[in-house]
């Protein structure tokens, strides 16, 4: 792991931890219901369980996400985890640039997105 990108992913982390938190938050506090819940099976470029489980991780600790589940490679098929979230709008976007960001951070170069 380069220690300059673990450091990045660190930082980005916890902004987003931060900014989840503020906006679950504010759901809570205000009338109505922002949040349209959902249920995603997302299929990982993530390979090694160091990756798999800090994905995974990663996404448990950030407010309004929870990981539900992973099933395992096998078949030629990659490692899925399957995600809940509160705030679903943007929710592939979201983990497609989260685990960008872990891949560098492992990996140590730029990975495709």
């Amino acid at each position: 792991m380069r220690a300059w990108y673990a450091l990045h992913y660190a930082l980005w982390l916890v902004k987003e931890i931060f900014t989840g938190a503020a906006t679950v938050a504010h759901d809570a506090l205000t009338p109505g219901h922002a949040s349209r819940p959902k249920i995603l099976e997302y299929p990982l470029r993530c390979e090694t369980d160091v990756e798999i489980t800090v994905m995974a991780s990663s996404i448990t600790i950030t407010p309004g996400t929870l990981t539900l589940g992973i099933a395992p490679a096998g078949n030629g098929q990659p490692a899925t985890l399957f995600v809940h979230a509160m705030y679903a709008e943007d929710l592939v976007a979201d983990l497609d640039e989260m685990q960008r960001r872990l891949l560098r951070a492992t990996r140590g170069r730029e990975v495709d997105a």
